[in-house]
């Protein structure tokens, strides 16, 4: 008598931590968007403005221009997780309590971005300290995010599954958007100064991080940590040791760090792009701050479907065909958003639909299709280098950015000189072997590449 077959439950229990996951792309989009998206630049940029002197503030004994302080913040809390978060990176990997790591830190993170709402009158110096403690935390819980994500998928799941994170992620982030619209530009039917209505949202955001984040930290599983390096000594000498080892192992996968280095260039663009939009439009194009919200809200939206589109692209054509496509895509972007007459608003919504096209599914394939090329049990120090060029951290294109208008006075070459970013990554892009990556990597070849 033959036994019974037992049936692989593997895949039931994949699918199910797959879902948990999505939870967190929903709990920290609020951040992304209602805060370093959308409110906090422009805020910044009024407070600071309520203590500048001949229109200059100092930062440590820097003499700034107020409209230029948000790329500014940006750039150091980028080159602050620069050096962090490889070193995070070696602990993840060594670690099998990567829910718990992801859930402290954004809850940290979280912590930190419900300051801002305290930044009243002339304290733009707490602005500063808290945005780039949220940062970096943002940066941090992405680094061990996206290093479950090969935990909890095959690589032939990886597209699919990525896609609908962001898609998920802009959803949430785009329902708490719309909220923060109504508050916003409304603020007198609910008895609110406009400066307690920024405030307000900004809290609700820090809330709203913290508090969906209680899912996938209740909902995943811990895994076992893979190929660890074997190190001596303690938690902090292991981690350098391990990071230390894959440091001088980084030329035995050039596939990888080509693409990184491509990924550096077109992340920064898209990353400046999304962080300085909203200061574009209320400072160059003279919108009100309700109508940016507006058109976030749009790009929020169209994103969620853009995200699906990409990702179904991708399972055809393969994801590095698709993503040089939505690269061409943002080259246009940039190029005509420096036409727009001033407070023309038609023009400047059809900017943000085609932002919202592109915006999910290149950042939804990039972090799939790299998941391709790291070697197994090494995701989250190779995600650390990856996240230290990741959304919300640039520093080559938002200093670019500052620079720029530091010396035109205008927003407009300061937005198109972000094609630059664009065109160089799509060309490294281009160059990148994906099937010797994937053998390099040991990883398995997904069906299309």
């Amino acid at each position: 008598m033959n036994p019974t077959p037992i049936a692989d439950l593997e895949p039931l229990s994949r699918a199910r931590e797959q879902r948990a996951w999505y939870w967190y792309d929903w709990a920290n989009s609020a951040f992304a968007t209602t805060v370093a998206g959308v409110l906090f630049g422009p805020y910044l940029i009024a407070v600071a403005e309520e203590d500048a002197v001949d229109d200059r503030v100092s930062l440590l004994g820097l003499s700034l221009a107020p409209g230029s302080l948000p790329a500014y913040v940006i750039t150091a809390s980028t080159l602050l997780a620069a050096v962090l978060l490889p070193l995070l990176g070696a602990v993840a990997d060594r670690t099998s309590r990567k829910k718990d790591l992801l859930a402290g830190f954004a809850w940290a993170g979280a912590a930190a971005g419900a300051l801002l709402f305290f930044v009243t009158e002339d304290n733009w110096q707490l602005g500063v300290a808290a945005f780039l403690v949220a940062n970096v935390c943002f940066g941090a819980a992405a680094v061990v995010n996206d290093a479950i994500l090969v935990q909890i998928s095959d690589e032939h799941e990886r597209d699919r599954v990525s896609s609908r994170g962001w898609a998920f992620g802009y959803a949430g982030g785009g329902l708490l958007l719309a909220v923060n619209f109504v508050v916003v530009s409304a603020h007198d039917t609910f008895g609110l100064t406009e400066g307690m209505a920024v405030r307000l949202s900004m809290l609700s955001a820090a809330v709203w991080w913290a508090g969906f984040t209680l899912i996938p930290w209740a909902r995943l599983r811990n895994h076992p940590p893979a190929d660890v390096e074997p190190v001596e000594g303690g938690v902090v000498q292991r981690s350098f040791g391990q990071l230390w080892v894959t440091l001088r192992e980084l030329r035995q996968y050039p596939v990888a760090v080509t693409f990184l280095l491509a990924y550096l260039f077109f992340n920064d663009g898209i990353q400046t792009v999304i962080g300085q939009a909203a200061v574009y439009g209320e400072e160059e194009l003279g919108f009100e701050t309700g109508t940016v919200l507006g058109t976030y809200l749009l790009v929020q939206l169209v994103a969620v479907f853009g995200a699906l589109l990409f990702g179904r692209a991708a399972v055809r054509v393969g994801a590095k065909k698709v993503i040089l496509a939505g690269l061409a895509v943002w080259s246009l972007i940039v190029t005509a958003a420096i036409f727009i007459p001033d407070g023309a608003l038609v023009p400047f919504l059809l900017l943000g639909a085609a932002i919202g096209v592109v915006l999910g599914g290149t950042q939804a394939l990039a972090r799939s299709y790299f998941s391709l090329l790291v070697p197994r049990g090494k995701e989250a120090e190779y995600f650390s280098f990856y996240h230290a060029m990741e959304r919300g951290t640039s520093w080559l294109g938002t200093l670019v950015f500052g620079l720029v208008y530091q010396f035109t006075d205008s927003y407009r070459p300061a937005i198109f000189a972000l094609i630059l970013f664009f065109v160089v990554g799509g060309l490294l892009l281009a160059r990148v072997d994906t099937a010797r990556g994937i053998r390099d990597a040991g990883n398995r070849m997904p069906a299309v590449v």
